[in-house]
């Protein structure tokens, strides 16, 4: 009986494989055309979002006699990006205050090379320095002399 029952489990096995085969074929064709509308519906919201990003940046702004002026919901981190670094500028007023590049460099907590590369307009500061040049900037001359002597 042995016999009989390996063969009659064989055979079921056999016809089951065979009708679930089938059916998995089936499915198979159905979850790779859902994947694949899946990766396009993603590649859509890409663009969209994309597009939401670039209108808002549009919609930020406001066009006054031909010139981009921020809106009045700017945040005071967006405010500090503003701030446009101008060698010349840098140079001025060293020379107002009557400091060397190497007391400049001092006020600015930078290097003398970094300073003469900044004034020369051969390098732009990073974000962390900008904020040093643009408090630089606002100082008076005696405040930079104390600041320098502390």
């Amino acid at each position: 009986m042995t016999a009989f029952s390996e063969a009659f489990r064989a055979e079921v096995l056999r016809m089951a494989r065979k009708e679930i085969k089938g059916e998995l074929g089936s499915l198979r064709k159905t979850v790779t055309a859902q994947r694949s509308e899946i990766a396009a519906l993603k590649r859509d919201v890409k663009n969209l979002v994309s597009q939401v990003k670039a209108l808002h940046k549009a919609a930020g702004r406001q066009v006054d006699n031909g010139k981009a002026v921020a809106q009045d919901t700017d945040t005071p981190a967006r405010r500090k990006r503003r701030f446009r670094f101008d060698a010349q500028a840098l140079a001025a007023k060293r020379e107002q205050l009557g400091i060397s590049q190497q007391a400049m460099a001092a006020l600015l907590e930078a290097s003398t090379l970094s300073v003469y590369k900044w004034e020369s307009g051969k390098v732009t500061p990073r974000a962390a320095q900008l904020e040093r040049i643009r408090v630089v900037l606002k100082m008076g001359k005696r405040e930079a002399l104390a600041k320098l002597q502390a």
